[in-house]
C-alpha cells in the first residue's frame, strides 16, 4: 500500500501539473501563473499525502479482525473519524472549491458515513476564510473600476459573513438605501478548475484502489455547478426565476416567498449587491418568537415552499441551509384587533441561489409520484417510480430508505406517522448499520441514479436537518403537506398528458376526491394524534 501512496503522489503532481500547463494557456496575466505555479505543487502535495494516508489506514486498520464484530465496528469507526478529520483539515488549508465539496459531504447523511457527515456539518458552514479588505478593493476596482467608498456612500469594511466562495458587507448607496453586497474570494477564479481537477484525481485513484468507494458523481456534480456559483449574475437571474415561477405556477403561497432585490447596475460576474434583508436567520428560534411568529408555522412554509418547487416548478433551490434562508414576518398591513387573536404569518427569504437544479418533466412526474407512494405507503407505487429514476429492482428498497431516512418496515406501515415521528434510537442504529453494511449497494445506487436526484437527497437532508432545529423532529404536518403537493402535481401531469378528454377529465377529477378526502382523513388522524401524545394522563396497559 505505501507503493501505491508513494505512486499518488507522484502521479498527482504530474497529473496536477498538465492541468495547470492547460489551464496556463489561456493565462493573460504572468504575474496570477507565477503565483499559480508556487502554489500548485503545496496543494498538490497536501492532496497526495491526505489521501494515501487515509487509504493506507482503511486498509491496513481493520487487518486480521473479523469483519462485523465489536471490534471490527469500533476500529472502523475510528478510522472513520481519523479520515474525516484528515478530509476537514484539507479542506481549510486549501479553501475554495475544496470547502465547498465538504459542505457537499455535510447534508448526505447515510449517504456518506456518518462520522464525515457530523465533522464536515459542525465545521463547513462555520469556519470559512475570510479576505483582507485589501483584497475586497482589488475586486471592486477590476470588477466596476472604483473602490468600495467610492462605489457606496458607505461601506464597512467588516463583513457580515463569510462562505466559502463569498463574504457579504453592509452598505448605503448614495440615494440612502441599505444594501448587501457580496464579494468572491479573490483566489477563486484563479483555483477553482484546477483544483477540481485535482480532486477528480484523487477521487478517480481511491476508486480505483477500493472499487466500493466511488464518488466521482460528486465530483462531477462540483465540476458543473462550480462554475455557475462563481457568477453572481447567473445567481441573481436565478432569484428571479425562483419567485417569478411562485407568483405564475403557486400563487397561493407567491405573497409568502421573497428574494433580495438586485441592484442590477452595482452588479457584475464577482459582485452582487442586494436589497439589505431585517430578518431573522430560519433556524434562530428565539429571533423567530420575537418577530411574533410561530417556529411550526415557519416550518410547514419552508416545507411548502420546497414541495411547490420540487414537484411543481422544477426549479429547485438545492442549498437550502440554515445560512441561506431567513425569515420575517409577512409585510401586509393588519388590523390591531386581527393580530390581537391570530398570529403572525411568516414570510421565507431566500438567499444565495448560486446553486438550482432543473428537473425534466418525466423526472419531476416520477419524483412526486415516489414521494406520492412514500406519504401513502403505497409499496407498489414506491418500487415503480424508483425504478423509472434508476435505482432499478435490486435497490429500490434502499433508495426509500435514503429518501426517508426510515427503515423498510416503518416506509411501508400504513400509519398515519409511519414517517413522521422522529426516529427511535433502535431506528437509527438499524439506518447506520444498514449504511455500514451496504456501503457498496449505497455507491452502487448513487452511481445509478440521475445527478439531479442526487440534489435533491442533500435539498430533502437540508430540510431536514432545518425542521428538526425548529420543532425538534419531523413535523407531522410537513409529511402532509409533501403528499398533498406531490399528488397534485402527479394530477396535474396527468391533465396535460391526456388533454381534454371527457372520460380522463371525469377519472382525475373524481380521483382528486379521493385525494381530498384521503387528506382529510389524515389531517383527522394527526390531529387526534397530537391531542392523545398532549394529554397529561398515559394510560397503561
Amino acid at each position: 500500500m505505501w507503493r501505491a501512496g508513494l505512486k499518488l503522489g507522484a502521479a498527482g503532481l504530474g497529473g496536477g501539473a498538465a492541468a495547470a500547463a492547460a489551464a496556463g494557456a489561456s493565462w493573460e496575466d504572468a504575474p496570477r501563473a507565477l503565483k499559480l505555479c508556487g502554489l500548485l505543487p503545496l496543494r498538490l502535495l497536501r492532496d497526495s499525502c491526505t489521501a494515501a494516508c487515509i487509504a493506507f489506514d482503511y486498509q491496513y486498520s481493520c487487518w486480521g479482525v473479523e469483519q462485523g464484530s465489536d471490534d471490527w465496528t469500533r476500529i472502523r469507526h475510528a478510522v472513520h473519524l481519523r479520515s474525516a478529520h484528515r478530509l476537514q483539515d484539507l479542506c481549510f488549508r486549501n479553501g475554495g472549491i475544496y470547502i465547498k465539496l465538504g459542505q457537499h459531504l455535510a447534508q448526505l447523511d447515510y449517504v456518506v458515513p456518518e462520522e464525515y457527515v457530523q465533522t464536515m456539518r459542525q465545521s463547513m458552514l462555520k469556519r470559512c476564510p475570510v479576505s483582507s479588505y485589501d483584497q475586497v478593493r482589488r475586486v471592486f476596482i477590476k470588477e466596476l473600476g472604483q473602490p468600495p467608498e467610492d462605489v457606496f456612500a458607505d461601506f464597512n469594511p467588516v463583513p457580515l459573513a463569510s462562505a466559502s466562495l463569498a463574504q457579504v458587507h453592509a452598505a448605503r448607496t448614495h440615494d440612502g438605501c441599505k444594501v448587501a453586497v457580496k464579494v468572491q474570494h479573490t483566489h477563486l477564479t484563479d483555483t477553482a478548475a484546477v483544483d477540481i481537477a485535482t480532486v477528480d484525481f484523487i477521487v478517480s485513484f481511491l476508486h480505483r484502489c477500493f472499487p466500493s468507494f466511488d464518488y466521482r458523481w460528486l465530483v462531477e456534480e462540483v465540476r458543473e455547478s462550480s462554475p455557475k456559483e462563481l457568477n453572481f449574475l447567473h445567481e441573481a437571474r436565478n432569484s428571479e426565476k425562483c419567485v417569478d415561477n411562485f407568483k405564475r405556477l403557486s400563487p397561493h403561497i407567491a405573497e409568502s416567498i421573497y428574494a433580495p432585490k438586485v441592484y442590477w447596475n452595482l452588479s457584475t460576474p464577482r459582485l452582487l449587491t442586494m436589497e439589505f434583508m431585517e430578518a431573522a436567520e430560519v433556524t434562530d428560534v428565539k429571533a423567530i418568537k420575537k418577530h411574533g411568529l410561530q417556529p411550526h408555522d415557519v416550518s410547514k412554509l419552508v416545507s411548502k415552499a420546497f414541495a411547490e418547487m420540487m414537484f411543481k416548478h422544477g426549479f429547485v433551490h438545492c442549498d437550502p441551509h440554515a445560512a441561506n434562508l431567513m425569515v420575517r414576518p409577512l409585510p401586509k398591513p393588519v388590523s390591531w384587533w386581527s393580530s390581537f387573536f391570530k398570529r403572525r404569518k411568516p414570510q421565507l427569504i431566500l438567499l444565495d441561489h448560486g446553486l438550482y437544479k432543473e428537473l425534466d418533466f418525466d423526472t419531476r412526474t416520477s419524483y412526486a409520484a415516489l414521494w406520492k407512494g412514500l406519504v401513502f405507503a403505497d409499496e407498489k407505487a414506491i418500487r415503480e417510480n424508483s425504478i423509472n429514476l434508476g435505482a432499478g429492482e435490486d435497490l429500490y428498497v434502499l433508495f426509500a430508505g435514503v429518501l426517508t431516512m426510515r427503515p423498510w418496515r416503518r416506509v411501508i406501515d400504513p400509519s398515519v406517522d409511519h414517517l413522521a415521528l422522529r426516529p427511535s434510537h433502535d431506528d437509527r442504529s438499524e439506518l447506520q448499520m444498514y449504511a455500514a453494511q451496504y456501503f457498496p449497494q449505497i455507491s452502487e445506487l448513487l452511481r445509478r441514479l440521475p445527478r439531479v436526484i442526487l440534489l435533491m437527497l442533500k435539498t430533502n437532508d437540508c430540510l431536514r436537518a432545518l425542521n428538526h432545529d425548529l420543532v425538534e423532529g419531523s413535523p407531522l404536518e410537513s409529511f402532509l403537506i409533501i403528499g398533498r403537493v406531490s399528488s397534485e402535481a402527479v394530477l396535474d401531469a396527468k391533465r396535460m398528458i391526456n388533454g381534454s378528454k371527457i372520460s380522463s377529465c371525469f377519472s382525475i377529477n373524481l380521483e382528486h376526491i379521493f385525494l381530498e378526502a384521503r387528506l382529510l382523513a389524515m389531517k383527522l388522524a394527526i390531529w387526534l394524534l397530537l391531542l392523545r401524545n398532549s394529554l397529561p394522563i398515559r394510560w397503561e396497559q
